[in-house]
Formats: C-alpha cells, structure tokens, sequence
C-alpha cells in the first residue's frame, strides 16, 4: 500500500512537469526560430505596408549604362548586398535580337529579366538595380547571389560576339567584382548552362571563356 501511495504521488507530479517542460520547451524553440528566422525577416522589409527603400528612376549601376526599367513582375525588390550576398556573375546570350530583348523584359508575362544586356557595338542597357533580384538564372539562390549580364546575340553565330561587346561586357564584369569583391575567375564568373537545375545552353561553345576572363582581370587590374 505505501509503495503504491509513493507511484500515485509521483504520477500526479509528472503533468505539473510536463507541463513546464512544454512551457519553456516551446519558448525555446521559439527563441530559436525567432534567432534563425532573423535574415529572412531582414529581407523582407518591403513586405511591410508603406516601407520602400529610397531608389531613383534611372539611376545607374555601371557609368556608361544606359536605363530601361524591367517590368516589376520580372524582378523582386531586395537591397543586396545587405540582405543577399553578391558573388557571382552570370553569362547570357539573348538569342534573340537587342530591341526584342528589352521587350521581353519589359513585358510583365516574360517572367524573367536581368540586369544588364550588352550589345555587339557594346552598348550596355541596365534593366534592374543590381541591389534588385533579377530572375535571370533559373535558379533562386543563384538569383539572389548574383548579377545577369545578357549578351545580343545567338549561340550558334559566333560572329554576335564582337570585340567591342567582349571589351564593354569585360568592363562592367571587372566593375561589378570591384564592387562586390568577387574575385574575377571561371568559380565565380559562370555561365547560364553552368547553373544547377539550369535547362539553357548559352552563352555556348563559341564564347571565348579565356579570353572573357583575361579581360575581366586586366580591367579589374586597371581599375
């Protein structure tokens, strides 16, 4: 009898502590949640109602650039590198002509953009902010972690890709990994096909990727 008063004491005890356990148990996994679930609140300022980061129609990027605003449906407010790293830079090709292109982008149905697009004359037309993520890569994270840069042209006429268009596209990519400190090699200068989960060929087998790269470094050299 007395050793079964002992289990009925101790039974009556063990909700009391199980209920504190739950209590401060759950206030523990939400401590954690609310610690992990920091970034991710950071990045999602513009969630809130009447909150826009300061931003000027037209600015620039890259000097020399000249502006087209993507359409908001191909691209999402952010304020890189605040809340994403930047630290690569994606090759493109059009394959398709520079007018058509910036239609596309322009074009809320498209669903994609990016934010350059280099001309063979090497002309530069900036579509989205690099602070932006530009829906470039097929790929959310690489989005968020990198700049797009389209190139006029198609994969299968290597004459698209002119010497005024590898030095101009040369220039902006050194401008770029100054900005962001991305070192300018094959690791972080990848090509759209190279993205995983990516279904595209370009920029292809005819763009020179020695010579791009040796540009890119010889003008990051130069400054």
């Amino acid at each position: 009898m007395v050793e079964q008063g002992k289990q009925g004491k101790k039974a009556s005890k063990a909700p009391g502590r199980t209920r504190r356990a739950v209590l401060f148990g759950g206030l523990g996994i939400l401590t954690v949640a609310a610690i992990a679930g920091r970034d991710e609140i950071g990045r999602a300022w513009w969630l809130m109602p009447g909150v826009s980061k300061p931003r000027k129609e037209g600015e620039l990027d890259h000097a020399g650039a000249s502006w087209t605003a993507a359409s908001p449906a191909n691209w999402r407010l952010a304020d890189r590198p605040d809340d994403y790293r930047v630290d690569r830079i994606v090759v493109h090709v059009t394959q398709g002509g520079f007018d058509s292109s910036v239609d596309a982008f322009k074009n809320p149905w498209h669903k994609a953009s990016a934010h350059y697009i280099v001309r063979g004359d090497g002309h530069i037309e900036q579509m989205v902010r690099e602070l932006d993520v530009a829906f470039h890569a097929g790929n959310r994270s690489m989005n968020e972690r990198s700049v797009g840069i389209e190139h006029v042209g198609f994969v299968d006429r290597p004459k698209d890709f002119t010497d005024a268009m590898y030095a101009a596209s040369a220039r902006l990519a050194a401008d770029i990994c100054r900005r962001y400190g991305i070192p300018a090699d094959r690791g972080h200068i990848v090509g759209h096909s190279e993205v995983p989960g990516a279904d595209h060929t370009d920029p292809g087998r005819h763009w020179d990727w020695d010579r791009y790269v040796r540009m890119v470094g010889e003008a990051l050299a130069a400054g």
